[in-house]
Formats: structure tokens, C-alpha cells, sequence
């Protein structure tokens, strides 16, 4: 039965699929795997459904919903390993690991985890090859010992870096395209606790920031521009919060909850709509009362995420018959070196302003370069920044983001810089090849691995057909 989906965030990806499959084990996918070839069909495969440029979609295919493929399949108390289905999201992951304990009242935890939202699948996260808010990290692809991968013909085949090695870095930041991930075994690191350390500083301060704090102990830490752009702080200055390691022994004052609560956050996100300087001033004095706090290195990146905060704003906004058009934030995430990242903010001020976009939230983190993935996005050291942009549904207010997003990527680019490629199929495909010199490659590494495209994605046949198109016109 044909069914409409979309994903949770920016709501702009309406897909007809041919019907949804939800195996619960693995014979049940191989069988769906089959029956779809057999059937002429192609596949789609979904998990959490956050990812906005229409990779987890395809139009008519059978769409694959991973959730159910969520048990644990093994465990190494000694190493630290968690084997686990793909399908399992980050609570219950953070929920097994506590039970892997190494030393007496000494458990393992995870490392990194996409910020933001938790309802992500295991399978997912490495499919984007997501990030967390690791100041010394690569993306997760460093965190995956292993993986096993159902291919095209139905094959079970376990990836590592040693076994099917180039598969394994396909699939590591493949966008679902190259197989269907059954389970990975994840890299744990000790439970630690991590006390939060809190700055409002200038951004000239902030990479400055982020590598004292490095070297003193932290692990993890973001900042928080201004997004008001009447304030003369606009993407200049924010609240860097950082988690340094502490002493076991330390326990008095632990909080087990790091984030807002969601009707704070609902309130915030109210704010940032209608009184950005308020919103910020809320957010600032709420980080600055909780330094010093001190929390777990695990449950701390967990994340209050409000699926229904635009139906919340569209219900508390007046009445006003001429303009009812839906609307949702968009995502873009930019990769700057480090040097170069006053230039670039200074430069996105001045786009943003331009294009009249509204930034509803933004935020500076750090990533190490990739060493894993066979096309990755972190080519280097790079400082990642993440711009939410309030983007109404008609043709006007979508073109704004594109054209917004755009001109952010090319402000990127001309520093040595880059950006995610899934978050939107704004990018033109000079953009995707300069930032992705292995993207033509890459395109060509899918058709060897499958032949027949049966894992396929709007996001994909769109980059597809575009390449395939330059080509005919060189």
C-alpha cells in the first residue's frame, strides 16, 4: 500500500513509497531484499527519519524502516565492544552499554553521538558518518570496529578494516547506497564524568578556546553564536561550553540531565522567532548557571528535541489569513579551517544579511580529519558550522535557503573549506566536485557494488542525473 513520508525535520521531502517493510530480523530483510529484485522493485531505507536531502526516500520504492532491528547481538566486556543492530537508536545504545561493566561499578559508554536529536539509528549515523561535539574526535566512522552488510544479492558480508576493507569505507559516510547495514559493532571508551566549563566569549577567542580547554582535560565542547543580526555580536560571539574530565571520586552536584527541558526549549525556540536578543540572553544566563556542573560523558549528549515545534509556533502565532504558510527550519553545515573562520563568519554575515535569511539557531564545533571513510567530508582539521534557517514552504522562501545555502558553500569553498552533502540538494554539482573531488568516483564504486542501483535515494538520482548530465555536455 503506497504510503507519504517525510522526514521530521524541514518537512520538505513529501515521498510516495510503494509500501514500508519493518523486519525484525535478519532473514526477514534478506527476504525483503529478494522479493524486491525479484519484483523489479528498488529500496529505500530509513531509520530516524532526520535526514533532509532525501536520502533515506525514494520515490516508489519499498522503504525499509530499521527500528525494529535493535538487539544486542554480542558484547566484549574487556574491549569495550557492542555489537548491536543498526536499527537501534542512541537511549538504548547509551541503556546496553551501561550494563558492560569492565571493572566493578565501572561501565563503558559511548564516545560521540550526533547532538540535537537522539531518535537516530545506529545505521544511520554511519551512513552520514555523523558527528558529535568531540573536540580531538573524527567523525563516527573511527568509533565502528566493524560492520555487517547486506548487499544487492542478499549476501551477508562483514566490513572492517581488514575484511571487505573498501566496502567497509563505502558504506562508512555511503548514504545507505552501497548495501543495507544489518549491525555494527561499536567502539566504547570508559564512563567518565565531565564537569561543564562555560565562557561568553568572541569568536576570535574560540578556536584559541577550544584548544586550551583541549589541552587542559576537555573532551567535548560547542559554541553558540548570536543570531540576531541588529546585535553587533551577530555570529561574533556566543557561549562556548566545554566538558572536562574529572576525577572519579567526584559525585556531589552530578546532574544526570545536561539539556533544557522541552518546555524550556519550546520557549527558547518561540524567542529566537520573535525576540532573538531575549532568546539569547535566556540561553547565556542558563549555561552560565550550570558551570561547573558536572554530568555524565554519555548521557550529557543526549539532546531535547521537539519534533512538534512548528505545529507549537503555528498554533501560538496570530491569526493572519495572508500568511499561513507552513513553515520549518533548514540545516547547512559548513567546513572551514580553523585559521580561516573569522573570514568565513564575516563573510556569512554579510550573505545571510543579503539574501534576508533568518537564522533561528547556529553553532561552531570541531572535527579531526577523516582517516576512515572512502569520500569523506572532513578532508582535514576543520571548525564545522551548523546555521538553522527559518525557511517558509513556497517557492520564495525555499529559494531564499537555496540560494543562501549556496552562496555559504562557495564562501567555504574559496577558503580550502567544505560542507555536509545530505543536509539539502541545494549544491550545484561544481560545488559537490570541488568539495568532493571523489564524488564521480564514488558514483562509479556504486555501480561496481550494485549493479542494478537497487539501493537507491531521491537524494542520490538527483546527483546521479546531474553528473550524468555534465558529462554529456563536456
Amino acid at each position: 500500500m503506497s504510503t507519504l513520508l517525510n522526514d521530521m525535520h524541514s518537512q520538505l521531502n513529501a515521498t510516495l513509497v510503494a509500501e514500508i517493510c519493518h523486519p525484525e530480523t535478519c532473514e526477514a530483510l534478506r527476504d525483503i531484499i529478494r522479493n524486491a529484485v525479484a519484483n523489479g522493485m528498488k529500496i529505500s531505507v530509513g531509520g530516524g527519519r532526520h535526514a533532509m536531502g532525501g536520502q533515506q526516500f525514494a520515490g516508489s520504492s519499498v522503504h525499509i524502516d530499521m527500528t525494529s532491528l535493535d538487539k544486542v547481538i554480542d558484547v566484549n566486556h574487556e574491549r569495550g565492544l557492542l555489537h548491536i543492530g543498526a536499527g537501534a537508536c542512541w537511549p538504548k545504545i547509551i541503556e546496553e552499554s551501561h550494563r558492560m561493566e569492565f571493572f566493578p561499578g565501572k561501565s563503558w559508554a559511548i564516545r560521540q553521538k550526533q547532538t540535537g536529536v537522539d531518535n537516530v539509528t545506529l545505521g544511520g549515523s554511519i551512513s552520514a558518518n555523523a558527528h558529535g561535539r568531540g573536540l580531538r574526535m573524527q567523525p563516527m566512522g573511527d568509533d565502528i570496529e566493524d560492520l555487517t552488510l547486506l548487499d544487492a544479492e542478499g549476501r551477508l558480508l562483514r566490513c572492517s578494516r581488514t575484511e571487505n576493507s573498501e566496502l567497509f569505507s563505502l558504506v562508512i559516510g555511503g548514504y545507505g547506497l552501497f548495501g543495507i547495514i544489518y549491525s555494527a559493532t561499536l567502539r566504547l571508551t570508559p564512563r567518565l564524568r565531565v564537569r561543564r566549563l562555560v565562557d561568553i566569549i568572541d569568536l576570535d577567542d574560540a578556536m584559541n578556546a577550544v584548544y586550551r580547554r583541549a589541552a587542559e582535560g576537555s573532551l567535548y565542547g560547542d559554541f553558540q553564536f548570536i543570531i540576531d543580526p541588529s546585535d553587533s555580536g551577530f555570529l561574533r560571539r556566543g557561549v562556548f561550553a566545554s566538558y572536562k574530565s574529572v576525577e572519579s571520586g567526584e559525585s556531589e552536584g552530578m546532574k544526570e540531565n545536561s539539556d533544557l527541558s522541552p518546555n524550556a526549549w519550546l520557549e527558547l525556540l518561540r524567542l529566537a522567532h520573535e525576540d532573538k536578543a531575549k532568546a539569547f540572553r535566556i540561553y547565556a544566563q542558563h549555561y552560565v548557571a550550570t558551570d561547573g556542573n558536572l554530568y555524565w560523558s554519555d548521557t550529557m549528549q543526549l539532546s531535547t528535541y521537539i519534533p512538534s515545534y512548528a505545529e507549537y509556533l503555528e498554533a501560538n502565532r496570530p491569526v493572519d489569513p495572508d500568511n499561513d504558510v507552513k513553515e520549518t527550519l533548514m540545516i547547512g553545515e559548513h567546513y572551514i579551517p580553523p585559521e580561516s573562520l573569522l573570514t568565513f563568519m564575516h563573510l556569512a554575515r554579510e550573505i545571510l544579511i543579503h539574501h534576508g535569511a533568518e537564522l533561528i539557531y547556529g553553532t561552531i564545533r570541531s572535527i579531526k580529519r577523516d582517516t576512515v571513510s572512502f569520500m569523506p567530508w572532513a578532508k582535514n582539521d576543520f571548525a564545522c558550522v551548523i546555521f538553522n534557517l527559518r525557511t517558509r514552504h513556497n517557492e520564495k522562501g525555499v529559494q531564499r535557503t537555496a540560494d543562501t545555502f549556496r552562496a555559504l558553500i562557495d564562501a567555504s569553498v574559496n577558503m580550502g573549506g567544505s560542507f555536509f552533502l545530505t543536509y539539502h540538494r541545494y549544491a550545484s554539482t561544481a560545488q559537490v566536485q570541488g568539495c568532493y573531488p571523489l564524488f564521480q568516483e564514488w558514483l562509479r564504486k556504486k555501480i561496481q557494488y550494485d549493479p542494478g542501483e537497487l539501493f537507491i535515494s531521491d537524494w542520490y538520482l538527483h546527483y546521479r542525473d546531474a553528473f550524468h548530465e555534465g558529462e554529456k555536455t563536456e
